[in-house]
């Protein structure tokens, strides 16, 4: 039986079933939050603001890629869960980009030239392309969603931690522990939809592991990336290198302030099991639990 977290701490759960998928209109006052957010671990902090420069774009390009393959889907209950799954995740692109302009920006971060290469990834690598013929456009479309899939298992595997982890003790700051808390849970929540997307336009067995193959360094670099930008430009901390900055993340990690590097391993892993399906990375009896006593959320719902 799948445990629930209440701010931190678990209690038991019961399967709900399926859940209509829907966007909630959060909000969140970010007046006292500053970009060490969790005030005893400076770097995990930097990490996960790393993971907020990335996010807004990330989930652009998947609400145009859904736009373009709902129109194909003829399954109505799939393109339900579509039409839920782009309500969401544009709640969560704008929800971290206010983190960027509220947060980092205020305090004096020039988050730009990382998005800037952000933008050129989601928007030109990633982005939709005209080609010669429509069989061609069509696979770089079905490319494009199994990308999706691809990470949208790690957000499911991100959220499950967040939610769990005991974040707490670190002195976070509970703004942003319920930004990320609630975007975890609605990971969790529409955790199957990139995944059925991408079985409706048959990524295979082969597809899917190579992009795994190919995501699970790109993502981990990005990352690394953006926490050393964040770090160099953070006056409090020392530029560290990359070698010692590694360190200082492992120790974090082994700390609980961020997913250890042998859980992302297994998960990354299990997608290669034939008949994988994501529906056992969370559960969602914990993340609707959880959405309904997310302070952001249960303002959003008496609104």
């Amino acid at each position: 039986m799948k445990l629930l977290p209440i701010l931190g701490r678990r209690t038991a759960t019961t399967d709900p079933g399926e859940v209509a998928l829907n966007a909630r209109n959060v909000q969140f006052d970010w007046a006292a939050t500053e970009p060490v957010w969790m005030r005893r671990e400076p770097v995990a902090s930097h990490v996960l603001n790393a993971l907020s420069m990335l996010l807004p774009e990330g989930e652009r390009m998947f609400l145009v890629t859904f736009g373009e393959a709902l129109p194909l889907v003829q399954d109505e209950k799939l393109r339900e869960a579509m039409i839920g799954f782009i309500g969401q995740e544009s709640m969560h692109a704008e929800s971290h980009n206010g983190v960027l302009e509220n947060v980092l920006k205020t305090h004096g971060i020039d988050v730009e030239p990382y998005v800037r290469q952000a933008e050129y990834l989601f928007r030109k690598t990633l982005g939709p392309r005209e080609f010669d013929t429509e069989a061609a456009e069509r696979q770089h479309l079905v490319e494009r969603l199994g990308f999706i899939a691809t990470l949208e298992h790690f957000f499911a595997f991100l959220g499950d931690w967040v939610i769990n982890a005991d974040l707490e003790r670190f002195d976070a700051d509970p703004q942003m522990l319920d930004l990320f808390r609630w975007h975890g849970a609605e990971e969790v929540e529409h955790r199957m939809v990139a995944h059925d997307v991408a079985e409706y336009f048959e990524v295979g067995y082969v597809r899917r592991g190579a992009l795994m193959l190919l995501v699970f360094p790109i993502f981990i670099a990005l990352l690394l990336r953006g926490t050393k930008y964040l770090v160099h430009q953070d006056e409090s901390l020392p530029n560290h290198r990359y070698p010692m900055l590694v360190a200082r993340i492992f120790a974090s990690m082994w700390r609980g302030a961020l997913p250890g590097v042998p859980s992302l391993l297994v998960s990354a892993l299990s997608t290669f099991k034939p008949g994988y399906s994501p529906e056992t990375v969370g559960s969602t009896a914990q993340a609707i639990a959880y959405l309904a006593q997310s302070p952001a959320a249960r303002r959003a719902a008496a609104s």
